[in-house]
């Protein structure tokens, strides 16, 4: 029998756990004559009770594994670890939260077996119902602007929630890079992913644990991850610049002759629009330096602090 590993992410999950865990049972029951399902929850450092649920639950049900990571090393480093330890033919991601509708487990699987060509049935939001405006609207932003500087498209309201064949899993856990942003990497690697939309629903308990600006953090790495399109703003703002600080120069000496300016004032114009020019550009150059720091350093994206239940 195929067998489909299900990996969970979780941080502080505590108060949504048995929701969801008791859905999930569902599915598995009811896709039990045609694979086995099994769950791998990775505890990405949570500070809660979500460790002793998943011991609990790995010892109960011989089903469930768990990893957990020595502390809060993000949705990216946790997604990796689970995906590193899956070892079904199939592989699916999805939240914890009941964000992702747990039977689109089923939709996924039957859609891989019916359709050979597909190697990933990935699902899409088509409304961000009970969003605040302001992040719709950033979201929405964020895919125009990736998909216009980068060559690597990203679907616009693509979650991470998608199962794969094992042959792309395989594929995806082949790129080395430490800086991880996974909706890219999905994309960057190829296959055929077919599309399951569905509207936004909220969470059934606890609270998200993305802020604006963790939001806005993850945006900017997923752009430095897929485009070396602003390292050429560097040249952009140095023309723009140029031929500013020239029509400032000139217009300062009109205004010099008529006394309506002094010298200092027209000068320190000048070197203020040179000076953004230059730290714009070495703020762009020291983000993606920063990157290579990182990945030069080669240090693990995660630590496993124990492991338990059926891996």
């Amino acid at each position: 029998m195929e067998k489909i590993t299900v990996v969970v992410p979780c941080f502080n999950e505590e108060a949504v756990l048995p929701t969801f865990y008791e859905k999930i049972t569902e599915i598995k029951n009811r896709l039990s004559e045609q694979a086995y399902l099994s769950l791998l929850f990775v505890d990405d450092g949570s500070r809660d009770g979500t460790a002793r649920i998943l011991s609990e639950l790995a010892e109960n049900d011989t089903s469930v594994g768990y990893i957990s990571l020595s502390r809060n090393f993000g949705k990216e480093a946790a997604l990796l670890a689970g995906l590193e330890a899956a070892s079904g033919d199939y592989v699916a991601v999805m939240d914890v939260d009941m964000q992702d509708p747990p039977e689109y487990v089923i939709y996924m699987y039957d859609m891989l077996k019916r359709k050979p060509d597909l190697d990933c049935v990935a699902a899409r939001r088509i409304t961000r119902r009970g969003e605040p405006p302001s992040r719709s609207f950033f979201a929405h932003s964020f895919y125009k602007l990736i998909n216009k500087i980068s060559d690597t498209k990203i679907t616009d309201g693509a979650r991470d929630f998608r199962m794969m064949r094992r042959e792309m899993v395989d594929a995806v856990l082949s790129l080395g890079e430490k800086c991880r942003f996974s909706k890219g990497l999905f994309s960057w690697v190829g296959f055929h992913t077919g599309w399951l939309e569905f509207e936004n629903t909220e969470r059934v308990a606890g609270d998200t644990k993305w802020s604006f600006w963790g939001l806005l953090k993850y945006a900017f790495e997923g752009i430095l991850a897929f485009t070396t399109a602003p390292l050429v703003l560097p040249l952009i703002f140095a023309g723009m610049f140029l031929t500013s600080s020239v029509v400032l120069t000139v217009l300062a000496a009109v205004l010099q002759v008529s006394g309506l300016v002094t010298a200092v004032l027209a000068l320190s114009a000048v070197i203020t629009f040179c000076t953004s020019a230059i730290l714009t550009a070495m703020g762009i150059m020291s983000s993606y330096t920063s990157k290579m720091y990182r990945e030069a350093k080669n240090r693990p994206v995660y630590i496993v602090r124990r492991r338990g239940g059926n891996l």
